[in-house]
């Protein structure tokens, strides 16, 4: 098993957030919320308004999500949803949790405040304006930013 932050559509609440308890895609168990332990700069971008957090540590800001266990088979489904390694790379990041619920048998229970990692999709591939762009510490589609993402099925 294996931790995931998620900061963009795959939080509750957001338009991929299905695609993370779809049982064919294998499993995953909300463990709590957190921010990154650095700055990053969370930009929406593309034509599809996208989010992305860009793998600039020191900029923008400690960005805010969730933290999932889960299992092989899902972290092989993210790595291909994410479109790892070419449009996201799969890299391990220091959290520092919000709020815990997770109480798995036999693993940690954390407390607001502590630090712990997780695995975090960033890219180091954008266009050369991504970073002048707005950054958030929290993304959501239906925010008052007005950059509504389009999903993959809007796509087609």
């Amino acid at each position: 098993m294996s931790r995931v932050f998620v900061y963009g559509t795959l939080k509750k609440g957001q338009p991929n957030y299905f695609r993370m308890f779809n049982s064919t895609n294998g499993k995953a168990e909300f463990l709590g919320s957190a921010f990154t332990s650095e700055k990053y700069p969370l930009v929406i971008a593309g034509k599809y308004n996208i989010p992305f957090l860009l793998n600039i540590p020191g900029q923008g800001h400690r960005v805010h999500g969730e933290i999932y266990k889960v299992d092989d088979k899902m972290l092989n489904f993210l790595d291909d949803f994410e479109s790892v390694p070419t449009m996201y790379q799969r890299t391990l990041a220091k959290l520092e949790v919000k709020e815990w619920v997770g109480q798995t048998e036999g693993e940690e229970t954390l407390s607001p405040g502590n630090i712990t990692e997780a695995f975090v999709y960033s890219t180091t591939t954008y266009q050369p304006d991504w970073p002048s762009l707005p950054s958030y510490e929290s993304y959501d589609s239906h925010g008052d930013h007005g950059l509504e993402y389009v999903t993959r099925e809007a796509r087609d």
